[in-house]
């Protein structure tokens, strides 16, 4: 079965447009996300482009702070401070890479905590380590949302999750083995954690046989179809967070779209499965949107 993100990103930004009109329809403001973005990354727009029209569609106030390729380190410090005291920015969201001149840790670590929806911040992600109730890693928030609104539990599953980056792996790692501590609607009695995971990267030896053991994969490696039919036994569960241009004269802009997963040979074997593009993609911003809600609501 497909994992549709599509789907359940429509559910969740609908849901999220009711909280709104409750919140206006009582007096009070709508929640407002800001997003900072450095120079002309033709991804990083595209991807800024969406977040901020998702934020139209559920009632969310959104301002784009667009910054020169030549911002200097200093400068967009001062930046993210502003946006730290502006009493009217309930959260923010610095968009990744930056060029290369300019420190990103230190540049995420300046974030105010209570503000950092990418959920990014060393505090943060400190408290996901500890199990405690903090803002999640996006993509990770948005794969565990997809998985409880299809019923797909982890307590006691084996999750293999291939790739260790501070934005997804480790922090999806950390959510799936902790003891649930937030309350997910969608799913019954099926725990959204307490599973089993392994962690594997570029100096895994015997990735393959790993994969054969796993109930659950999540590849996040920027490889293009790396997870191949032979690495994924019979039922298995398919996360693919990859999203990789190819080029293919036969599309309109001469290239196409694929993940991480050869998904053609992959999907047959598979109980479910996410598409590229489709999948983890429009989670991401979804979960953005309500971590802007839950950073709304904390300083309320």
């Amino acid at each position: 079965m497909i994992l549709d993100g599509r789907k359940i990103s429509a559910q969740v930004r609908e849901e999220l447009r009711a909280e709104v009109a409750t919140l206006l329809s009582q007096g009070k403001r709508a929640p407002h996300l800001a997003v900072v973005i450095v120079g002309h990354n033709p991804a990083s727009e595209t991807y800024v482009a969406s977040k901020l029209r998702a934020c139209e569609q559920v009632g969310i106030n959104a301002t784009k702070c667009a910054l020169p390729e030549t911002v200097t380190e200093d400068q967009l410090l001062e930046v993210v401070r502003q946006l730290n005291a502006d009493d009217d920015i309930d959260g923010f969201i610095v968009q990744l890479p930056l060029p290369a001149h300019i420190d990103e840790a230190k540049v995420l670590s300046t974030i105010d905590y209570h503000k950092d929806v990418d959920g990014l911040h060393p505090y943060n992600v400190g408290l996901t380590a500890l199990g405690q109730p903090s803002l999640i890693s996006a993509t990770p928030r948005g794969i565990r949302e997809l998985l409880s609104r299809y019923q797909i539990a982890t307590e006691g599953k084996h999750v293999v999750v291939v790739g260790r980056s501070n934005i997804v792996g480790k922090p999806m790692a950390m959510l799936l083995m902790q003891k649930p501590y937030l309350e997910l609607p969608k799913m019954s009695a099926a725990s959204l954690g307490n599973a089993t995971v392994t962690l594997c990267h570029s100096k895994t030896h015997d990735l393959k046989q790993i994969c054969l053991t796993a109930d659950i994969i999540i590849v996040a490696v920027g490889q293009p179809q790396m997870l191949t039919a032979d690495m994924v036994r019979q039922g298995a569960v398919v996360i693919d967070v990859g999203i990789n241009r190819v080029a293919d004269d036969t599309a309109p802009k001469g290239y196409r779209l694929v993940g991480d997963v050869d998904f053609d040979k992959v999907a047959p074997k598979c109980s479910y499965i996410t598409p590229v593009p489709g999948g983890v993609g429009p989670m991401t911003i979804a979960s953005l949107l309500q971590n802007t809600m839950q950073a709304y609501m904390n300083r309320q």
